[in-house]
């Protein structure tokens, strides 16, 4: 038996022999994460800095541990309102009647993780299959080889071999992972790899949740102050050097020039990430991608993979337009309207936001409107995935599902009805075999 079908069958017998894991248990479990998290703060930060080749601590520090800890200890203060089952409306012809949704675990939840927030995006959605009830099983990213060792350790502590497993190894474990019968399935990578892993949990009918990526805009409006909005644009593409699914990865100007814009940028101070490029391979392939482009960078030093950020310019049809950079380059174009900024957008895949700078109350409404993302927001960048009380996530090519809190819960829950019947009631009326009076109650129903 390979490690990974191991995995699944100590799962699986675990529930079988436990039971599905009660609200006190899962409110000790996330207790218990939550505490290892700070306790294993400074290895998270070495293991990903190692990683990296580089990675900023205050970034690994409130990304990957802070981010992880905030979400597990809303789960557990909101776990007993999330759960409670819910009331539902019962029609006359029925009453009396009780009929209630509750939410129940799904069973055993895959979860397969990135490299680029390698414990957040494993952690985060391991607390919402948590809070649901469920076990887990992870595939952490082998990009970060340190990362992943931690992982098992960190779920070994927290949660035990009984309610969680970790499974490692290359691509071809990855797509063994993906074709394994889980009760659900989340995916966070990108969107061609997302359609390969739909593809093989279709074969078991899986549900499943994709996280991807996409071309997020920020739309930079004529309300806009150029000072303003470069500030919170490049606040957002700095960290993790832009190799965010969320960093603002275009940014559309709209009545400002391009000039304006890179002075406002240069005035801000920041240029140079302090996280590198993850790998070499990553390195090459951001190069390929802006191979022709004119780049711009906005400071010197660096090297190797320690880049600056780069503004960029290419002909419409260049790549450059077209694929997510996920990297520390920014295209900038100049739109002569809103009208276009929203076919820039609609042209593409739908992105997880779209970011707004000056945008009045109309403008705003068109955008939402003519475009379709995970989210619009105004004024920053990036931020609005720290609140834990927020869903999470895409549409379409940026992914599908939501994550985070209480959508989270949902999730990975599955929505059972339960009905209890009362003795009599007038649908009865209409039980066969019917009388005339039953025959011109259905027709009076009809009307």
């Amino acid at each position: 038996m390979t490690p990974l079908a191991e995995a699944l069958a100590a799962l699986r017998a675990a529930r079988a022999r436990d039971g599905d894991l009660a609200q006190s248990k899962r409110r000790a479990l996330l207790r218990k994460l939550a505490v290892t998290m700070l306790k294993r703060a400074d290895a998270i930060v070495a293991a990903i800095d190692a990683d990296y080749g580089g990675r900023c601590v205050e970034e690994t520090l409130l990304a990957e541990v802070k981010l992880v800890v905030d979400s597990a200890r809303h789960a557990e203060r909101n776990l007993h309102r999330w759960a409670r089952p819910r009331r539902i409306g019962v029609p006359l012809p029925f009453a009396p009647t009780r009929a209630v949704e509750e939410c129940v675990p799904k069973g055993v939840v895959g979860i397969m993780a990135p490299w680029n927030y390698p414990v957040l995006l494993t952690l985060q959605p391991a607390v919402d299959a948590i809070a649901a009830g469920n076990r887990i099983a992870v595939k952490p990213a082998e990009a970060t080889p340190r990362t992943a060792a931690l992982i098992d350790a960190i779920l070994a502590e927290a949660f035990g071999p009984d309610i969680a497993r970790v499974v490692q190894g290359g691509p071809e474990v990855a797509a063994a992972f993906a074709a394994q019968p889980w009760d659900h399935l989340v995916f966070t990578g990108g969107t061609g790899i997302g359609r390969a892993v739909m593809r093989a949990a279709a074969e078991n009918l899986v549900p499943i949740t994709l996280e991807l990526g996409g071309k997020c805009p920020a739309v930079v409006l004529p309300g806009a102050d150029l000072a303003t909005a470069a500030r919170a644009i490049l606040a957002g593409k700095v960290v993790n050097a832009g190799q965010t699914c969320i960093a603002p990865d275009t940014v559309l100007l709209v009545g400002h020039a391009r000039a304006g814009f890179e002075a406002a940028c240069r005035a801000t101070g920041i240029a140079l990430p302090e996280t590198a490029i993850i790998n070499d391979r990553q390195a090459a392939r951001l190069d390929a991608i802006t191979a022709g482009a004119v780049l711009t960078p906005l400071g010197t030093g660096g090297e190797g993979r320690m880049r600056p950020l780069a503004l960029a310019a290419a002909p419409d049809d260049h790549r450059i337009h077209h694929e997510e950079l996920f990297g520390p380059v920014l295209p900038v174009v100049e739109l002569p309207d809103l009208a276009a900024a929203i076919a820039w957008i609609a042209a593409r895949p739908s992105p997880l936001a779209i970011y707004l700078f000056g945008a009045t109350a109309t403008e705003e409404a068109r955008i939402a409107a003519g475009t379709r993302s995970g989210a619009i927001v105004a004024n920053r960048c990036v931020e609005y995935a720290a609140f834990p009380t927020l869903p999470f996530g895409g549409i379409g090519a940026s992914g599908f599902g939501r994550r985070n809190g209480e959508a989270g819960f949902r999730e990975f829950s599955l929505q059972r009805a339960r009905v209890t019947h009362g003795r009599w009631s007038l649908s009865r009326l209409l039980d066969p075999p019917r009388t005339q009076r039953g025959r011109d109650l259905v027709r009076r129903l009809l009307r």
